[in-house]
């Protein structure tokens, strides 16, 4: 549930906004009693909006909708634009993205009929967080993108640069780049501490937290998510603190902390409770059964997911869903219950897959919508050539004969070198379509290799071990015969090895040692356990490869590259060694890969025809990194391929 509770609602806001807290709330309410209705009521009203929205959401709200009514009822186009940023704020708070996308939509139409470019750039960049969180990346990042290019044309301050780091940190958080996430948002805490900006800080430290915690730095985690918790309280940032509270009870259920679990999930739950937020809530809940769950109390671990679920369902939060079924499906099997078990695990898996099958439904009509809106671009261009073609000739015809004759045999020569270029500009783009929908689908697959990974570990494997754990509790009550021991004992071995396997698959699927090391580790892991386990006998040598920077797709991409050329090594060549190479040129700036083996080898004139998956999807892997290979190989002589790759 940890994704949901990312914070994305931008600080850029307060780039047009009015200073908080510049009275008290009390003091704010007095001067409102005395104030007439005129655009300065309008500005008291926003200013108690922005006291009351981190700690009472329905207050602020409140506030906000009176503001806004005055400004419709002056025509005071100001405070309308003000009136939708307050409110697309809060509903971002408040986790409803529909409502606060809605709000952004009618922040950009007043901008743009205002002519106020700061504006419109704010609104772009707020609705690309938005979009993000909807999971709907490619609109999201194509707007974010948008409100940058215009924000930094306008304004250069450090205030700026500290809400753009912010915002891309968070932006990149939520595609689950976390190296990029952990580099702006570093570079967005230095500037916010400069300018002694707390609630920017406050939610870039909660952003760092959930980076460092998923790339597997708790200790950094652990001190971000405190200090954050600590300015929240401070300065009654009420808001952000049972998402805080989420991120410890996450750290502490992995070291296994009972009591501090137990400390920040009543933390958090009081805090939600008290700003009425039903998504913080819901997740405090959820929080607390893990307590519960580890300390044997079965009964109010089930009460409090159930009152979880009512609040998950009835607000129709999906992937909360399917962690409170997973949960709840935890606490059967502690409970010996395998069947209630093995149906919420079920549940769970059905609405995880129906999340999936949705956002791959909603990528596919983005991209018919795409391609329909170039067919059509193509057709107009086309159109514009032929009209233009056209006129020429009647040029031509009026010119006479002589004239006809030599601007004909000229015409005739430009057309075929026109279509020359046009065709090699047509080769040009759909090169680049195939390398975009290469890209695609290698994202797809590696997406779906670390869901189904993360499925058979966290999911699977806690079933099996839970398994394990209850059998090996009843052999010490169980009366059996030598024959019925010898059995049981054989079951356990049998099930430990079911275990063992199902890691490999998941390693195997989407290596931890890929995202946390880096290609270079990941590949030498990978040949010393190939080796270790006796298919074949593996050398791994790396040359240049100290501190070489490779980002996260293009690693993935050659560490597939490698594992299939060394499966194939394995399966077809019947080989007894393998040598796999890597070699970083600075100077060049090229990485070459090279994977020999002692195998059959093979005519390699025969890879032209090759309809075999494995070669194919080696060269599309290449193709995607813009590659070039080379293959020696004969019968009987083994085989060496070698790809070399740009690196920038």
């Amino acid at each position: 549930m940890k994704k949901l509770l990312l914070i994305l609602y931008s600080t850029l806001f307060s780039l047009l906004c009015i200073a908080q807290d510049l009275h008290k709330i009390d003091s704010l309410q007095r001067l409102l009693k005395l104030a007439k209705e005129d655009t300065n009521k309008v500005k008291l009203l926003y200013e108690l909006t922005l006291a009351y929205e981190d700690h009472d959401t329905k207050e602020a709200m409140t506030y906000a909708k009176q503001g806004g009514q005055l400004s419709e009822k002056l025509k005071y186009t100001v405070g309308r634009l003000k009136y939708n940023k307050r409110m697309m704020y809060i509903y971002a708070t408040l986790q409803q993205h529909d409502s606060a996308i809605q709000y952004g939509n009618q922040i950009l139409k007043i901008a743009i009929e205002m002519n106020d470019s700061l504006s419109i750039g704010i609104a772009y960049f707020t609705l690309g967080e938005r979009y993000n969180f909807k999971s709907d990346y490619e609109t999201g990042i194509a707007y974010s993108l948008k409100g940058i290019r215009i924000i930094e044309r306008i304004d250069t301050s450090l205030r700026t640069k500290a809400t753009i780091y912010s915002g891309m940190a968070a932006t990149y958080l939520m595609i689950k780049d976390y190296k990029k996430s952990i580099e702006f948002g570093e570079k967005a805490e230095q500037l916010q501490r400069k300018m002694n900006s707390t609630k920017s800080l406050s939610t870039t430290l909660l952003n760092l937290g959930n980076a460092y915690d998923e790339t597997g730095q708790e200790e950094k985690a652990i001190e971000v998510y405190k200090e954050s918790l600590s300015i929240c309280e401070q300065y009654h940032y009420t808001n952000f603190i049972p998402m805080l509270c989420q991120g410890l009870v996450s750290i502490m259920d992995k070291q296994n902390n009972i009591s501090q679990i137990k400390y920040y999930s009543d933390k958090g739950l009081a805090m939600a409770i008290q700003i009425a937020d039903s998504f913080a809530i819901m997740s405090s809940y959820q929080n607390m059964s893990i307590y519960y769950l580890k300390t044997s109390n079965y009964a109010k671990a089930k009460e409090l997911l159930f009152n979880a679920w009512r609040i998950s369902n009835s607000n129709d939060y999906k992937e909360a869903k399917a962690v409170i079924l997973q949960t709840l499906s935890n606490v059967f099997f502690a409970e010996h219950n395998y069947e209630q078990a093995a149906q919420y695990q079920r549940q769970a898996t059905k609405i995880k897959e129906e999340i999936f099958t949705e956002s791959m439904a909603q990528k596919h009509a983005n991209e018919e919508v795409k391609y329909e809106t170039e067919k059509k671009e193509a057709q107009i261009a086309l159109q514009q050539v032929q009209l233009k073609q056209k006129s020429i000739l009647n040029y031509c015809l009026i010119a006479g004969a002589v004239a006809l004759l030599l601007i004909s045999l000229l015409g005739l020569r430009n057309y075929r070198h026109r279509q020359k270029l046009q065709q090699a500009k047509i080769d040009e783009l759909e090169t680049e379509k195939q390398l975009t929908a290469t890209e695609a689908v290698l994202k797809g697959e590696e997406q779906e290799r670390t869901r189904l990974a993360k499925d058979l570990h966290d999911g699977l494997g806690g079933m099996l071990s839970g398994i394990k754990f209850s059998l090996s509790n009843m052999r010490e009550n169980l009366i059996m015969t030598p024959d019925n021991a010898h059995a049981f004992e054989r079951s356990i071995d049998m099930l430990d090895s079911s275990i063992k396997e199902m890691r490999r698959v998941a390693h195997n699927m989407m290596p931890e040692m890929l995202v946390k090391y880096g290609l270079d580790t990941a590949l030498k892991e990978f040949c010393n356990e190939t080796d270790r386990s006796g298919a074949i006998h593996t050398i791994y040598q790396s040359v240049g490869m100290n501190n070489v920077d490779i980002d996260q797709t293009s690693s993935v991409t050659i560490y597939r590259i490698v594992q299939e050329l060394v499966n194939n090594a394995i399966k077809h060549a019947q080989a007894k060694n393998v040598l796999v190479q890597l070699h970083h040129s600075a100077q060049e700036k090229i990485l070459a890969v090279t994977v020999e083996d002692d195998g059959t080898g093979f005519d390699t004139d025969t890879l032209k025809a090759a309809a075999g998956m494995g070669w194919r999807s080696i060269q599309n892997r290449v193709g995607f990194l813009k590659g070039k290979t080379d293959i020696q190989s004969s019968p009987q002589n083994g085989t060496s391929v070698m790809i070399e790759i740009t690196i920038q």
